[in-house]
C-alpha cells in the first residue's frame, strides 16, 4: 500500500516538547517518600493514601504535588533538547495533542516560549471520551485540523502514546531520548529516534 504524504505533525507535550517528565517523576518520588510511598500514578497513589490515611491526606498529597510541580516548572523548565531547532526545520502544519489539561499546557508551553508556536492548535484528552492508548485524542486532533488520519504523523515518547498513534492509523515517531527506552516504543508503523535533530529529516522522509 502506498503511504499518503505527511500533511500534519501531531506532537505530544510532556517529554516531547517540554522536558517536564523528569520533574514530575522526581516530585512524585519525593512526596511519595515523605508519605512512605514510591511514585506512581495520581489515581493509584491517591487511592492507596485514602485507604490507609484518609481522603484528606490524599487530597493534600495531590495539592502539594501540583504546587511543587508549578514551582519547579517556573524555576527551570526547558524545551526538550534540540526541539526548537527541530520545529524550525519542519515546514508542515503542526499541533499538540496531550493527556495534560489545557491549563497545564498553557503553563508549561508558556514558560518555555512554545505556546505561541501552537496557539489555537492545542488539544487535550479532556476533550475526548478515552485517553491514550485509545486513538480518540489523535483522531480528534486530525479532525479539528481537517487532515486525514492516514496523512498524520505523531511524535510521542511513551508506550501508550505510540500505541494510540498506531490505533489511529497514523505514523508514529517514538522519541527515545527521554524516560522511555527504545524497546518500549518499537512496533509497526513506528520509527524510533534518539535525538530531536533527526526529526525534520525523518518527517521529510515520511
Amino acid at each position: 500500500m502506498i503511504k499518503k504524504p505527511i500533511e500534519l505533525v501531531i506532537f505530544d507535550c510532556d517529554g516531547v516538547l517540554v522536558d517536564s517528565e523528569r520533574i514530575a517523576v522526581r516530585l512524585q518520588v519525593e512526596l511519595g517518600a515523605e508519605l512512605g510511598w514510591l511514585g506512581r500514578s495520581k489515581q493509584s497513589i491517591c487511592e492507596q493514601i485514602a485507604q490507609r490515611l484518609g481522603e484528606a491526606t490524599a487530597a493534600h498529597w495531590w495539592d502539594q504535588l501540583v504546587r511543587r510541580h508549578r514551582e519547579a516548572v517556573d524555576a527551570g523548565l526547558e524545551p526538550v533538547d534540540g526541539l526548537p531547532e527541530a520545529l524550525v526545520g519542519i515546514t508542515l502544519p503542526v499541533c499538540v495533542a496531550s493527556s495534560g489539561s489545557h491549563e497545564k499546557m498553557r503553563h508549561t508551553l508558556g514558560v518555555t516560549g512554545l505556546h505561541e508556536r501552537f496557539e489555537g492548535r492545542i488539544f487535550s484528552s479532556s476533550e475526548v471520551p478515552r485517553g491514550k492508548p485509545a486513538p480518540d485524542l489523535f483522531l480528534h486532533a486530525a479532525r479539528r485540523m481537517g487532515v486525514d488520519p492516514a496523512a498524520c504523523a505523531v511524535v510521542e515518547d511513551s508506550r501508550p502514546g505510540v500505541q494510540a498513534a498506531r490505533a489511529a492509523g497514523m505514523r508514529a515517531f517514538g522519541y527515545a531520548g527521554g524516560l522511555t527506552p527504545a524497546e518500549g516504543l518499537v512496533g509497526p508503523g513506528t520509527v524510533v529516534f534518539h535525538d530531536m535533530s533527526e526529526l525534520p529529516g525523518l518527517i521529510a522522509g515520511g
